[in-house]
C-alpha cells in the first residue's frame, strides 16, 4: 500500500518534467512556423497569380483591339460588309484560347471629329438572368470619319483568401475594356 502511495504523490513530478521535455524538444519547430507561416504565403502566392492573369489577359485585349482597330481603319471591315458579329468572330480568332468568344462585347461609333468623341468607359446593364443586356453599336464609319472601337470583356475572378478582390463589376467579373481612336484611311 506504501508503494502505490508513494507513486501517487511522484506523478505530478513526472508531469512537471514531460512539460520541461517538450518545451525543450525542438524536434516539431519548422511544422509548427511552417504552419503559421503557410497560410499567409498561400494566399499572397494566389493573390500574386491572379493579378498576373488579370494583366497578362488585359494586355492580350489591348493588342487585339490594336490590331482589329487597324482593319477597320483600312478599310476592310468596311469593304467586306462585316457585321458586329462578324467582326467579333474574326476579333475572336486573334485572342487565342485564353478568352471565351461568348463573352465579348463589341462597341464601335464613329464621329466627325476628335473633340466629339467618347471614349468613356461604358456603364454596363444586367438583366434578371445576369447577364449584360446593353445594346452596343456598330458603326465603322467612312473615309475619313473618327472611329472609336471598344471591346469589352466580362474576366472571371476567383475570390482569393484573406479578402483579396480584383472584381469592378456587381457580378464578381472584372471589366476588362480596350479601346482605340483613330481617323479612317481613305481607302
Amino acid at each position: 500500500m506504501f508503494a502505490a502511495f508513494t507513486q501517487r504523490l511522484l506523478r505530478p513530478a513526472r508531469r512537471v518534467r514531460s512539460c520541461k521535455r517538450f518545451a525543450l524538444a525542438r524536434t516539431g519547430g519548422a511544422a509548427v512556423e511552417f504552419a503559421l507561416v503557410a497560410a499567409p504565403f498561400f494566399a499572397l502566392l494566389i493573390a500574386l497569380f491572379q493579378t498576373a492573369l488579370v494583366f497578362f489577359a488585359g494586355r492580350v485585349l489591348d493588342v487585339t483591339t490594336e490590331e482589329a482597330s487597324r482593319y477597320i481603319l483600312t478599310g476592310q471591315a468596311q469593304q467586306s460588309n462585316m457585321t458586329q458579329a462578324g467582326f467579333a468572330t474574326w476579333v475572336c480568332g486573334k485572342t487565342f484560347a485564353l478568352f471565351n468568344c461568348n463573352n465579348f462585347m463589341i462597341n464601335v461609333q464613329n464621329y466627325t471629329d476628335f473633340a466629339s468623341a467618347s471614349t468613356a468607359m461604358p456603364t454596363l446593364t444586367f438583366g434578371n438572368n445576369g447577364q449584360v443586356s446593353n445594346t452596343w453599336a456598330w458603326s465603322p464609319g467612312n473615309p475619313g470619319d473618327i472611329v472609336v472601337v471598344q471591346i469589352m470583356y466580362q474576366w472571371p475572378v476567383v475570390l482569393g483568401p484573406l479578402g483579396f478582390n480584383l472584381s469592378n463589376l456587381a457580378n464578381g467579373n472584372r471589366l476588362l475594356v480596350s479601346t482605340a481612336v483613330f481617323k479612317n484611311e481613305p481607302y
